[in-house]
């Protein structure tokens, strides 16, 4: 996984550009890409600070994670659910989500349910 761009980079390239330098001409003074100098700039302008923001990480769980109670509450009502038809409860009050999404919230939440077998299993295969 590549590494931010150190903060004192960072504020040297708002510098250049501030003092009036093209993103190309800073990019190449400073040997990064010139989307990189667009990039700390805009979040120089936006923020007010070059630093960096969180490197990879789930960005799509909120989603699911805004209906926390209400699914946590579906599941206590009824435990048996399988996956996909909590997945179809979801898409019924607008949340479309994948099959890993629903189930790495259950895993965040630790919550697994096992499946009890439908019929006891056969005596006769026993010795």
């Amino acid at each position: 996984m590549t590494k931010p761009l150190s903060i004192d980079l960072r504020q040297r390239m708002v510098g250049a550009v501030a003092d009036g330098g093209s993103l190309r001409v800073v990019a190449a003074r400073f040997g990064v890409a010139p989307s990189s100098v667009s990039n700390v700039s805009r979040r120089w302008r936006e923020t007010g600070s070059v630093a960096p923001r969180k490197i990879g990480g789930d960005r799509r769980s909120q989603v699911i994670e805004a209906r926390r109670d209400w699914l946590l509450e579906l599941v206590a009502d009824t435990p048996d659910l399988t996956l996909r038809e909590i997945r179809a409860a979801l898409s019924e009050v607008g949340v479309a989500v994948g099959h890993g999404t629903v189930w790495r919230f259950f895993d965040r939440h630790d919550i697994s349910v096992k499946k009890k077998p439908r019929t006891p299993p056969s005596k006769t295969g026993r010795t």
